[in-house]
């Protein structure tokens, strides 16, 4: 019996020193943790979260973006809150993630927000503290050491991309 607790104890330990390793390699930006987080992301919870991204009631937008050398099109699910005249995104992996350096580059996306898509433009990349007020989660964001987020304008006459909805 007490080689059973042994080995129970040592597998709890090991699962709490994993977890210990991840949040503080996400809080620091450990390089390491957050390319393997980032790459988990993409190749499991992306296409989950694509399924129901962006339709009326999800809590998960779609951001819709132009590669900046392939000029293909992609989608990603992103956390996009809705502003006055846009949206923010909270930058959990920092200016790291292909799809801001995309809509960075062109200037430009599509969100797809509770079924309705925008056109946006003007990224601009500005400090947390700057649109927490949007953000409900940001007292957990900054315990993760998020501190920046991507702001997005309403392109044109802010009214949805009637063309998008075809």
């Amino acid at each position: 019996m007490s080689r059973l607790v042994s080995v129970v104890a040592g597998v709890v330990l090991g699962v709490v020193a994993l977890g210990v390793a991840w949040f503080v390699g996400m809080r620091n930006k450990g390089s390491v943790v957050v390319a393997a987080q980032r790459r988990f992301n993409r190749a499991v919870i992306n296409p989950r979260q694509l399924r129901t991204a962006g339709t009326p009631g999800s809590e998960i937008a779609i951001i819709r973006h132009t590669g900046r050398t392939s000029g293909r099109q992609y989608q990603t699910p992103v956390g996009a809150e809705p502003t006055e005249d846009g949206f923010v995104v909270a930058l959990v992996y920092g200016q790291r993630s292909d799809w801001l350096k995309n809509v960075l580059a062109t200037g430009s996306a599509m969100v797809i927000h509770q079924g309705v898509p925008y056109a946006v433009d003007r990224p601009d990349v500005v400090p947390l503290e700057s649109v927490a007020q949007y953000l409900p989660a940001a007292r957990s964001l900054r315990t993760f050491g998020v501190s920046e987020a991507l702001r997005l304008h309403k392109a044109g006459d802010n009214r949805p991309d009637e063309q998008a909805q075809e």
